[in-house]
């Protein structure tokens, strides 16, 4: 599998807070975004724990059978990482309150399982199209299901970016999951908001049709965000199945 992760400071902030990174090993690759939050570079603890925590899950990762058992090990995994940074919170005063989102997910060569918290994103680009996967846990996707505001009302809502659910800012939390199955071409792509705040869906799916190298479009896509006016952290990590070929045969 072709794969690609970026993160930038962006053109406003005077440090990054977000994490990211995208781990193997001989199940498949285990990609996450967490854009943290807190005090003064508290939310930089709290993404880079959760990244650290989970590479050393991962090398000690079970072979999974199937989705149920990759869903069972991320929502477990994610329940212990949550307890870590909640308790690192309660035990230095200069972390107190700060939390992370986080967008993980599995990949296999058949199936792809997504967990999320908070409001970085994922999307697949498949044979059906472009999609996003993952629900945004904030106050604005709230009123937009309720019906009280519109999505366009959204994109400027003056309370934006307030999440009703953070990794680590409580003992307990909630993580929707699901697990998609992967065809070859197909793209998994996680970012955080910061990137998708400064560039509409169809720009996102414009850029990842292109065919170009997987880390050229990262490249173009934060490059893009940023001369949109970069006023956040930007980060994404990309995965795209390529197609297997028996010995012998040449791809058509």
């Amino acid at each position: 599998m072709e794969h690609v992760f970026l993160t930038d400071r962006g053109k406003v902030r005077q440090h990054n807070e977000d994490s990211v990174s995208i781990f193997e090993n001989g199940l498949g690759l285990l990609a996450i975004v967490a854009d943290g939050m807190g005090g003064h570079l508290a939310g930089d603890v709290a993404s880079q724990m959760t990244i650290s925590v989970f590479k050393e899950m991962w090398n000690e990762a079970p072979d999974f059978k199937g989705p149920q058992e990759a869903e069972s090990w991320l929502e477990e995994k994610v329940m212990e990482v949550n307890r870590s940074v909640f308790a690192h919170s309660r035990e230095n005063p200069d972390c107190q309150g700060m939390g992370t989102t986080i967008v993980a997910a599995i990949v296999t060569q058949s199936f792809a399982t997504i967990g999320h918290i908070g409001d970085s994103r994922c999307y697949i680009l498949n044979k059906s199209g472009f999609k996003q996967i993952t629900q945004d846990h904030s106050l604005v996707n709230e009123l937009v299901k309720s019906g009280q505001i519109s999505r366009e009302d959204a994109e400027h809502h003056p309370r934006k970016n307030v999440l009703l659910r953070a990794l680590g800012t409580e003992e307990h939390v909630e993580l929707d999951i699901q697990t998609l199955s992967i065809e070859p071409d197909d793209i998994v792509l996680l970012c955080s908001d910061g990137l998708t705040n400064k560039l509409t869906d169809s720009v996102l799916e414009e850029e990842l049709r292109k065919n170009d190298d997987l880390l050229h479009t990262a490249e173009k896509l934060v490059l893009m965000a940023n001369e949109n006016g970069g006023e956040d952290n930007i980060s994404l990590a990309a995965i795209k199945k390529v197609a297997n070929y028996e010995l012998g045969e040449e791809p058509c």
